[in-house]
């Protein structure tokens, strides 16, 4: 999933976009590092960990609803938490608190 987002280079600037497998560590994100005019970018849009068997969206800056792409690829919505939320926000979701 993550190689597919991957593919999406921003419009923008000379930005690079890297994705990271840490299968020691249960990391994986997509980060986006070059130039916008003289302004140096390093950005990571998407990170997902491996937590207590279950999956955390730590970040999401992009349009695409992480969740419900997790879902679709048939991981339930008990497994997933929306960990760029705070605990009152996550108790109120479909998904996992923590």
């Amino acid at each position: 999933m993550l190689l597919g987002y991957a593919k999406n280079k921003p419009s923008y600037g000379e930005i690079e976009v890297e994705v990271s497998f840490d299968t020691e560590r249960h990391h994986y994100l997509i980060w986006h590092t070059g130039w916008l005019r003289d302004r140096w970018v390093h950005h990571c849009p998407i990170h997902f960990a491996i937590r207590n068997h279950k999956v955390w969206l730590l970040a999401n800056s992009t349009e695409h609803d992480l969740g419900a792409d997790l879902v679709e690829k048939g991981i339930p919505k008990h497994d997933i938490v929306l960990g760029f939320h705070p605990t009152y926000i996550r108790e109120i979701s479909d998904y996992a608190v923590n």
